[in-house]
C-alpha cells in the first residue's frame, strides 16, 4: 500500500503523523509525508520519504504564526486566520499533492485541512483525516463545543437538538472555508468544501484514548477512535544527567508551553519569578516562546528541546498550555496536569482533564501569580495523583498506531 500523508502546523500537528507513518512503514507499506522542511530530519529518521511543501520557514517563522493565532477571537476566527495564512502557498501545495496522489493508494490529511481530501476524490483515492482533539467529533449525544445543551429536555429531543446544531456548524464551517479558499479549490479541479465536521473524509482517525474519551453514540462509522499516536525525539543522556542532579531524590513540577508563543514572554516570566517561592524546585522548558530565567535562582532549571517521555519521568506534575500532544504525554506519564490554555482546543482539554479527575486549570492572565497556589493544591490532592497513575495504566494497554494502520489497510481494501 502506498500512503501519502500531509499535515501543517507545529510539532503537535506533525509528530502524531510521523508516528502513524512509522507504524505504516513497520507494517511493510510505502509512505511519503508532504510537509514543511522544518520537520524533514525527524521524518526521514523515521524511515519515511519526505516531500517538500511550502512555506520554507524556520522555527521563528512558525513561532510568529503561532503568536498571531493566540489573538483569534473564536474558533471561526482561528480557522479564518489559518486558511488566510495558507493563501500565498496554496497553489504550490495543491500542485505538489496533485502530482503525489497519482502514485498513492490512500491519502491522509490533518482534520484542519480536510478540504484537501477533495483532491484525493478527484483522483479516486480513498482519504482519511487525523484529529487529535475529540471535541470536533460529531455525536447526537452532545452539541458542538461551546454551544448550548438542552439539559432539562427528554433524551430524544436533546438528540434532535444536537444533530441540528452539528449540521448547522458544518454548514457555517464550510461557508467560511469556501469564502477564503473556494476559488483556488475550483481552479485545481476540486469540489468546494461540502462537509467539514460530519463527512470530512472516508475515515476519521480520532487519535485519543477510546477508553477515556469515546462517546457512546457516534455520528457514523467513519469516525474511529484509535488511541494515541505519539512520536518522541531521541533522548539526550547529557541533559538527563543534569536533570537528575538537579532533582535529586524528588519529583518536581515541570513548566512547558511547547510550541505556543505569546506576547511579552519576558515580562510574563519576570512576574512568574517574583511569585515563585524561594527554594521551591521547578524545571522550565524554554519551548517556542523562548521562556527564560532572568536572574539566578537555585530552585529553577531551564532546559531546551527534549523528549517529553525523558523529561516527564522527573515530574511531580506538568504545567502546560493544554496542547493535544503535551496533554497526551502527561497522561502517559501518570502525573497530574495544571493547564494554562492559550488558544483553540486548549480550553477544551483543560475541561477534559478536570472531568476525568487528573488536572486543573489556571487562567492565562494571572497564571504567574496564581501558579504557586495551584501547585500546592495538586501536591495535597492524593486522589488526583492516584487517578493520573490509573489513567497511565489504561493507556499502556491501548495500541493507537496499530489500530490506525488496520483502519487504513481496511480502507484501501474496501476502495
Amino acid at each position: 500500500m502506498r500512503v501519502l500523508l500531509t499535515s501543517h502546523g507545529s510539532t503537535g500537528d506533525i509528530y502524531p503523523v510521523i508516528r502513524l507513518g512509522r507504524a505504516l512503514v513497520e507494517a511493510g507499506h510505502q509512505v511519503r509525508f508532504a510537509t514543511v522542511s522544518l520537520f524533514r530530519e525527524e521524518i526521514e529518521s523515521a524511515g519515511i520519504d519526505f516531500v517538500y511543501l511550502p512555506p520554507d520557514w524556520d522555527q521563528s517563522g512558525f513561532a510568529e504564526a503561532m503568536r498571531d493565532l493566540t489573538h483569534a477571537k473564536n474558533p471561526l476566527d482561528l480557522m479564518r486566520i489559518i486558511y488566510s495564512e495558507s493563501l500565498p502557498y496554496l497553489d504550490e501545495i495543491l500542485d505538489t499533492l496533485d502530482r503525489e496522489l497519482q502514485q498513492a493508494d490512500v491519502f491522509v490529511s490533518s482534520y484542519l485541512f480536510a478540504n484537501l481530501c477533495a483532491l484525493a476524490r478527484k483522483h479516486g483515492v480513498p482519504s482519511a483525516v487525523t484529529t487529535f482533539a475529540h471535541n470536533v467529533v460529531p455525536s447526537p449525544s452532545y452539541p458542538p463545543d461551546e454551544l448550548p445543551r438542552l439539559l432539562p429536555a427528554p433524551p430524544r429531543l436533546r438528540r434532535l437538538w444536537n444533530r441540528m446544531l452539528w449540521k448547522l456548524t458544518d454548514r457555517v464551517l464550510c461557508w467560511n472555508i469556501n469564502r477564503v479558499v473556494g476559488e483556488i479549490m475550483l481552479k485545481h479541479g476540486m469540489d468546494r468544501a461540502a462537509s467539514f465536521a460530519i463527512e470530512p473524509a472516508d475515515k476519521v482517525l480520532v487519535t485519543v484514548s477510546p477508553g477515556l474519551f469515546q462517546p457512546q453514540r457516534l455520528w457514523s462509522d467513519r469516525f474511529n477512535f484509535t488511541g494515541y499516536l505519539r512520536w518522541q525525539s531521541p533522548e539526550d543522556p547529557t541533559l538527563d544527567a543534569a536533570v537528575r542532579a538537579f532533582c535529586g531524590d524528588e519529583k518536581v513540577p515541570i513548566l512547558t508551553f511547547g510550541s505556543v508563543t505569546f506576547d511579552e514572554a519576558r515580562k510574563i516570566m519576570t512576574r512568574f519569578m517574583r511569585a515563585w517561592p524561594e527554594g521551591k524546585k521547578i524545571i522550565i522548558q524554554s519551548g517556542w516562546a523562548g521562556l527564560t530565567i532572568e536572574r539566578p535562582h537555585s530552585g529553577m532549571l531551564r532546559v531546551d528541546r527534549v523528549s517529553h517521555d525523558q523529561l516527564f519521568r522527573y515530574a511531580s506534575m506538568v504545567i502546560h498550555h493544554g496542547g493535544a500532544g503535551t496533554t497526551a504525554s502527561v497522561l502517559h506519564a501518570g502525573v497530574p496536569n495544571i493547564i494554562i490554555p492559550h488558544i483553540g482546543d486548549q480550553w477544551f482539554f483543560a475541561s477534559e482533564m478536570r472531568r476525568i479527575g487528573c488536572g486543573l486549570e489556571v487562567k492565562r492572565k494571572s497564571w504567574p501569580e496564581d501558579l504557586p497556589k495551584a501547585v500546592l493544591k495538586v501536591e495535597k490532592n492524593q486522589k488526583m495523583q492516584a487517578r493520573a497513575k490509573e489513567i497511565a495504566q489504561l493507556l499502556a494497554q491501548e495500541d493507537g498506531p496499530g489500530k490506525a494502520v488496520k483502519t487504513l489497510e481496511a480502507l484501501a481494501v474496501c476502495s
